[in-house]
């Protein structure tokens, strides 16, 4: 049975690059009926935190990311690494190394010079003499001196690797800790991973896990490294970027659908298709498709995406995400039309739930004032005429439906022979209280008969007062 992991290190944010990592994971295992793994890395005491833990819990659960097995964490698994690391010293398959900082560092000053590739020169691979005194050593795992290894990567194709290029790698701090490429291998082989779906900057560290998966005679996992994802600038993904926590995109608001679908379309297609349900998602998504070279972040892309979803997402589904930006800006939804039909009437316009959010609040709140800018070019005193006859047309409507005030708006311009936006635009800045609205027939219909011939005898007013300072 496959299975897929997502690891990430609680040491920041969880940020988009992570999130496609931990999608095309999430993707395969659901797609092959696999069991997808949530494990914390947090072998970094120093700088792992406890509210990092939980900003990737609070994102993973936004996006619907749902783990089968876990979460995991390293520190808890302590006694399994050293019982490995133990394993390792008792084959002869790793060595306390006595080696100071100090040394290295001159050790890698010489290489520099030579030209060399700096790098761990085995000095105590085969030591055999005292141990130099006040020097606690790290424990070097013994990588293979000849051959290569050869990475079969679903995403990058065949990566050989000399070993004569790998050193030994530390595999325990002086403190005893474990450290990553010891931890991840031992994780991964425990679980039953079957699939390491990771970025390529890991590749790096595969051979050499490689090596150690060999040494303990553990069965291979697959990998497939993901390349990272770019800033339009072509420089790797940083907050100037927008690489911010994902639980931004949530405030800022993004759909949780449509921002996956972003992510999955960032180094993966099928055919010309752009927007994918969830179930979509995982029908077509292919491992061994996705594209080898980095892909480049978009907002302006995002945003469309976004929009796309909005106008599809099944409508309580839309009014339950929408409902805190709605809260947000103090706006009692239980006073006024239904959130569901104010939601569908919005939908079409809207590129982000807090753009929705705005265009609900004359829906929901009275104004004392109209935007300066749409009062100046529409309630002026030729439009009063129009005003006052729409007004009482509306105001005689025993019906209150989109069809009888589309009607209204429709015999006015008859009557005094004018076009629709003569009519319609001062209507609209009178009853909405700015220039933007959905259909004006439909707005009215969900603002009520009562507040819309309020809002007209308002607007009535300030087209007096512009009369008499004229």
């Amino acid at each position: 049975m496959v299975k897929t992991r997502f690891a990430p290190s609680p040491t920041g944010y969880l940020h988009i690059g992570g999130v496609r990592t931990a999608l095309f994971s999430w993707l395969y295992a659901k797609q092959t009926g696999g069991d997808f793994i949530l494990r914390i890395e947090d072998t970094d005491l120093e700088r792992s935190t406890q509210a990092s833990v939980e900003a990737i819990f609070d994102g993973m659960t936004w996006l619907g990311l749902d783990h089968t097995e876990g979460p995991f964490y390293q520190t808890k698994r302590f006694d399994r690494y050293k019982e490995i690391i133990q394993q390792l010293m008792d084959n002869d398959q790793a060595y306390y190394c006595y080696a100071t900082p100090e040394e290295l560092d001159e050790m890698r000053e010489k290489q520099k010079a030579n030209g060399d590739k700096p790098r761990y020169d085995g000095r105590f691979r085969d030591f055999t003499g005292t141990p130099p005194e006040g020097v606690e050593p790290v424990i070097r795992f013994k990588n293979p001196l000849e051959g290569d290894v050869v990475i079969e990567d679903i995403v990058k194709g065949q990566v050989t690797v000399s070993n004569t290029e790998l050193d030994d790698l530390i595999i325990a701090r002086s403190d005893g800790t474990p450290t990553y490429n010891l931890t991840v291998v031992v994780d991964d082989w425990d679980m039953k991973v079957t699939h390491v779906i990771r970025g390529d900057d890991h590749l790096n560290n595969t051979p050499r896990q490689i090596n150690l998966y060999n040494a303990l005679g553990a069965d291979l996992p697959k990998f497939a490294h993901i390349p990272m994802v770019l800033g339009e600038d072509g420089a790797r993904l940083s907050k100037r970027h927008g690489a911010v926590s994902v639980m931004q995109y949530k405030d800022d608001g993004f759909l949780p659908e449509a921002l996956l679908n972003y992510l999955v379309r960032m180094g993966w297609s099928h055919e010309d298709q752009e927007i994918f349900t969830m179930n979509e998602m995982i029908k077509l998504f292919k491992l061994d498709t996705v594209n080898s070279s980095p892909s480049t972040f978009n907002l302006e892309k995002l945003l469309w995406v976004n929009q796309q979803h909005i106008q599809v997402t099944p409508i309580d589904n839309l009014v339950t995400n929408l409902i805190p930006f709605m809260d947000a800006k103090g706006l009692d939804v239980s006073k006024g039309p239904s959130l569901a039909l104010v939601a569908d009437l919005l939908r079409e316009r809207a590129k982000t739930l807090i753009e929705m959010a705005d265009g609900a609040v004359y829906f929901y709140q009275d104004f004392t004032e109209f935007d300066a800018g749409a009062a100046k070019k529409h309630l002026r005193p030729v439009a009063e005429e129009a005003l006052r006859m729409v007004q009482q047309k509306m105001a005689d409507l025993t019906d209150w439906t989109a069809e009888n005030i589309h009607q209204a708006i429709l015999d006015t311009t008859t009557a005094l022979d004018i076009g629709m936006g003569k009519v319609g635009m001062p209507l609209r800045v009178a009853i909405t209280g700015g220039g933007q609205s959905p259909a004006i027939d439909m707005t009215a219909q969900l603002i009520g008969q009562e507040k819309c011939l309020e809002r007209i005898s308002m607007a009535l007013e300030v087209i007096d007062v512009r009369k008499a300072n004229a």
